[in-house]
């Protein structure tokens, strides 16, 4: 009967620690207990509980959050890339505090051949697109832009035209 009662409160334990705490639910599952500080446009701003540091993680790594008073806050909504013809679904993101909380996987590149004859915008965006598939082909929904260059006319190549070429970092939850 002690072990049965003991087990009981083992398993109200979570629970009476996160009424005393907001809750941050992470789309990878995870879990955070402590004091969300500030909620900005990008970022949420928390304290784990027991400790003074302050935390930022990008809202794209959080489903929603519960505060102590019971209100619940959505977030964001989790995106699934399950391959290439996901790429449309994949977000560019261009600050490095959007990725607070993401799993970074491995650099991605889009470039468009060297010799064609897009005009600057469809060349920047057949560049996008394959930058996208690329991170949609490692299941990744984000993507950090950590460099895009375009070149038109002679700069470019012999036979004028444009290029362009876009690389970042694929992140994952």
């Amino acid at each position: 009967m002690k072990k049965q009662l003991f087990s009981f409160l083992v398993m109200l334990l979570p629970f009476c620690v996160s009424a005393q705490s907001d809750v941050i639910k992470k789309h990878n599952g995870e879990t955070v207990n402590g004091k969300v500080v500030s909620v900005d446009e990008y970022t949420i701003t928390f304290v784990y509980d027991g400790e003074e540091a302050r935390n930022t993680i990008s809202k794209y790594a959080i489903e929603k959050i519960t505060y102590k008073s019971g209100r619940v806050e959505e977030v964001s909504e989790k995106i699934n890339v399950r391959g290439e013809d996901d790429w449309e679904k994949v977000v560019i993101l261009e600050d490095k505090s959007y990725i607070a909380g993401l799993k970074k996987a491995e650099e991605v590149r889009g470039k468009t051949g060297l010799i064609n004859y897009h005009t600057g915008n469809t060349a920047d965006k057949k560049a996008e697109k394959k930058l996208k598939m690329a991170a949609a082909e490692l299941h990744c929904p984000f993507i950090l832009l950590t460099a895009d260059k375009a070149t038109v006319g002679s700069s470019s190549n012999q036979l004028g035209g444009s290029q362009a070429i876009k690389k970042g970092i694929a992140y994952k939850y």
